[in-house]
């Protein structure tokens, strides 16, 4: 590409670690979660939300688990202002959840952060200051000790406030654009303002490092992590959490590696919303987790409502394929991968079932409310018998013998071909039924008895191309004997070389399926029947067989 010698490596790597989380190899508790949703993802938006929008939307987060929920920049706007209110005016935080609340280090900004507060049990002021190289000497244009003068007013003021109004109220800071300022001053600026809070047992401090902007690959950040963890004052009533940026799109690579390097907290929003490229996604950080057995302490058991309430209310889409929540994550349209989740699927059912280990599943589809006919295998041109199969006896109770799926697959993939479509399961159903159960054309049998006699003798009411007539034969079953009669009238030179059966348990439990092979010349043809009686729905799937053979060779 043009122009590469323009861009430059601008992050700063950390003084030299142990890199202690590299010895780890997965995060075995959950951190304190935190959405910004409310706030980071909401000032993202096209068309920010309304106020009884926010107050659906801050409903379901605490729904879902959160304990600590940035809901806005109180002193930006009278809208941010107004939805403060509203949650502690209507009494609607609940007492285990900390509101958390966003402010410049300005005295009049600060001043009006905590009258908004007014009244709220719990919350957390969040303090931030820009710290990086390219702010300092672009945007502000100020030397490191005046940096840290920012940061020092502000924690002071916030200290000042806090005495003035009631209510439990915690502080955070945040050096933005963490990831683009020299370690050792992101450390220097943090202590500082450390040493005005002190930081105690029962008044713990949250210093957030932000990916503000991706610049780096995760280890960097994860070494930068380690680095802040292993150095910072006060370590043990210090709160490390992490709010990173996806422009690289490794912002949940940086999370994790973040956690294993010692962090305690992140923040984050549903579906990585936010400016640019978006937060980091909390709901595949969780997922993660739960996937390896690790309980996130958030409940995403119901995506589709989750992804319902979050599209209306924001406006924004949830890209088919992002992780766990895409409508298309769980589809397999794939023979191959068909074929396995399926066979997965039976292993479970036979009862191998301590843990989810179905090929091309990471976790139960079932366990965030998504359904397997509807949403694992999916139907086109690339799928193969395994899954075509397996919608038709999982959504409507027909288990096809194994070299019949091959049969009917080669046709269901004909038409998806042929429309350029993908195929629901009710389309697949209508093929099947259309082209393999009960044909009665040109050859159908409308009534049959029987005598034991000579092994079975049977007599066969016969429509043959609009000819009617009664024929009769013998032979070691009723099957046998009306299929002996069929052809000893009709001609038709065949063998039946396959016959299978089963109870029709889908939607009407009292019928039977029946499916029988037929071969002649070293072709093969496959027929099913269905009825109440299992001699009866035999003699269609026979039938059948033979339509298809004679329409086949007519075609």
């Amino acid at each position: 590409m043009k122009n590469v010698n323009k861009y430059t490596r601008q992050f700063f790597e950390a003084p030299k670690t142990e890199m202690k989380w590299t010895k780890k190899s997965y995060i075995d508790k959950a951190p304190i979660w935190c959405s910004v949703d409310l706030r980071d993802g909401n000032q993202a938006l096209v068309t920010p939300m309304s106020l009884s929008e926010k107050l659906e939307f801050f409903k379901l987060l605490v729904e879902l688990g959160f304990k600590e929920i940035e809901i806005g920049f109180p002193a930006a706007s009278e809208t941010e202002y107004e939805f403060c209110r509203t949650l502690i005016e209507q009494n609607m935080i609940p007492d285990d959840v900390t509101i958390q609340v966003l402010t410049q280090s300005r005295e009049h900004i600060i001043e009006k952060t905590f009258n908004a507060l007014k009244g709220c049990k719990n919350a957390i002021v969040h303090l931030y200051n820009s710290t990086s190289l390219a702010q300092r000497e672009q945007v502000f244009r100020k030397s490191k000790e005046e940096i840290i003068k920012i940061a020092v007013t502000g924690a002071k003021l916030c200290k000042e406030y806090r005495e003035k109004y009631e209510g439990n109220f915690r502080f955070e800071y945040s050096p933005e654009s963490f990831t683009g300022t020299e370690p050792e001053f992101a450390l220097e600026i943090s202590n500082v303002v450390l040493d005005i809070w002190q930081p105690s047992t029962d008044d713990k401090v949250i210093l957030n490092l932000p990916v503000t902007v991706q610049l780096s690959m995760p280890h960097i950040y994860a070494n930068q992590i380690e680095y802040m963890c292993d150095n910072i004052k006060y370590r043990e009533n210090v709160i490390i959490s992490l709010h990173p940026h996806n422009d690289r799109g490794c912002a949940v690579a940086d999370t994790e590696m973040g956690l294993l390097a010692g962090a305690d907290r992140v923040e984050g929003t549903l579906f990585g919303n936010g400016e640019r490229t978006g937060n980091v996604d909390i709901i595949t950080l969780a997922m993660n987790m739960y996937s390896q057995g690790v309980d996130p302490e958030l409940d995403f058991s119901n995506m589709p409502k989750i992804t319902e309430l979050y599209t209306r209310v924001t406006r924004m889409n949830v890209y088919e394929r992002s992780p766990y929540s895409g409508k298309l994550v769980f589809a397999a349209f794939s023979g191959s991968h068909q074929d396995a989740i399926a066979k997965g699927m039976k292993w479970r059912e036979e009862g191998h079932t301590e843990y989810w280990t179905v090929p091309y599943l990471p976790i139960d589809p079932e366990d965030v409310g998504r359904e397997y006919s509807a949403d694992v295998i999916r139907i086109n041109s690339q799928s193969g018998k395994g899954g075509i199969g397996y919608i038709l006896e999982t959504r409507f109770g027909y288990d096809l013998p194994k070299k019949m799926r091959e049969k009917v697959g080669y046709m269901v993939k004909g038409v998806s071909d042929h429309k350029h479509k993908e195929l629901m399961p009710d389309e697949v159903y209508g093929i099947f039924k259309t082209h393999f159960v009960d044909i009665t054309s040109p050859l159908n049998v409308t009534e049959a008895h029987y005598v034991q006699q000579n092994g079975i003798e049977a007599t066969v009411n016969i429509d043959y191309n609009g000819r009617k007539a009664v024929a009769a034969n013998t032979g070691n079953g009723r099957l046998d004997a009306v299929s002996n009669a069929i052809r000893s009238y009709t001609g038709i030179e065949y063998s039946i070389s396959n016959y299978a059966e089963h109870s029709l348990e889908v939607g009407s439990a009292s019928k039977a399926v029946s499916y029988v092979e037929i071969t002649t010349d070293g072709k093969s043809w496959w027929g099913t029947g269905v009825d109440n009686d299992i001699v009866v729905s035999s003699i269609k799937a026979l039938v059948t067989a033979i339509n298809i053979m004679l329409n086949e060779k007519t075609e």
